[in-house]
């Protein structure tokens, strides 16, 4: 019989624990009466916009789904973040043409088109290529845009790469397409 009193009080204290943990996780600041119920989201950080012109680029590759473009070697971090922004303002826009892209395989997207950005045509092929990748295992893209989704076709993301596992997004992803911001 005292082991099962024994046992008992732990389960007892281990509810009891439980339930406090419970409520320490989902319990709410009192507010000063008249005070605004406000909720906190958490805010995705982004760089800023670059005030920089987009780097020069050419198409490398296409299908019916990506394009591999191609900037100089020597292009900034910001002339790429410049580019994969001017890629989605014109996406939005629907003024890919002008940049001599096809705005009717952007159109016709299923569900997403995305567009890789290099630095040279050294790594550029590692996306499709036969054989080993050109550079190694890992993915060498200065940059990446993606346009389309399967929940939402409008949705997008903008990334810039900073060596194999620093990843910075431009913009929050969540957030509805705003031109210029």
């Amino acid at each position: 019989m005292m082991a099962s009193s024994s046992i008992c009080r732990c389960n007892a204290i281990a509810v009891v624990a439980f339930c406090l943990l419970l409520q320490g996780c989902t319990s709410k600041t009192e507010q000063p009466s008249g005070a605004a119920q406000t909720s906190v989201v958490p805010q995705v950080q982004v760089p800023p916009r670059p005030s920089v012109g987009p780097a020069t680029f050419k198409v490398f590759h296409k299908s019916d789904t990506t394009y591999t473009l191609i900037v100089p070697e020597n292009s900034t971090d910001e002339q790429v973040e410049s580019l994969i922004w001017q890629l989605r303002d014109a996406a939005h826009a629907r003024t890919l043409d002008q940049l001599r892209l096809s705005q009717k395989m952007v159109d016709d997207r299923k569900p997403l088109v995305w567009f890789h950005i290099y630095r040279g045509s050294k790594c550029a092929s590692e996306k499709y290529a036969d054989g080993p990748p050109p550079c190694g295992g890992s993915y060498h893209a200065a940059g990446d845009y993606t346009y389309g989704g399967y929940a939402n076709r409008e949705t997008d993301n903008g990334s810039i790469f900073h060596g194999e596992d620093h990843e910075t997004q431009l913009w929050d992803s969540e957030k509805v397409y705003i031109k210029g911001t």
